[in-house]
């Protein structure tokens, strides 16, 4: 029996609203690990999850069951309403509306994982790859 062989590798990159700080060290295991924890529900295989205190990385190996959107739809809503309704933090949690989604290479993929998992690093010494950091809003598109 042949079957599909499927490698898509996918980063995304979302923010809070307006870029607010409202990741909170507090709160950001959890929200991690809620937003895990969608992503594995909806068949992916998480590679890479990070962020700061105003957005998150996300780098999957994508399924054919599901397309990019809707991933990106039921993580970011179902973590959103689980800060809201579990975590409960002082002010109210919104994700920016936008999200930015990249193709992988399978040959950057470690380069890329290992990008995400040292974020803060990264953002303190302003060590950015602007290509790996931007949402819809800051791309610009040639016309």
């Amino acid at each position: 029996m042949r079957r599909n062989k499927l490698a898509l590798y996918i980063h995304l990159v979302w923010a809070t609203w307006d870029r607010q700080p409202l990741i909170a060290a507090e709160l950001e295991r959890r929200l991690h690990r809620n937003i895990e924890s969608q992503a594995r529900e909806l068949g992916c295989v998480v590679l890479g999850l990070n962020g700061t205190e105003d957005h998150v990385h996300l780098l999957v190996s994508l399924p054919t069951t599901i397309s990019i959107a809707e991933l990106v739809k039921q993580v970011k809503g179902v973590s959103s309403r689980f800060v809201n309704d579990v975590l409960r933090p002082e002010a109210y949690f919104k994700w920016q509306g936008s999200y930015g989604a990249f193709t992988v290479s399978s040959a950057d993929l470690d380069r890329l994982g290992d990008y995400i998992q040292r974020q803060k690093e990264h953002h303190r010494a302003s060590q950015l790859v602007g290509e790996w950091e931007q949402t819809f809003e800051e791309i610009e598109v040639a016309s």
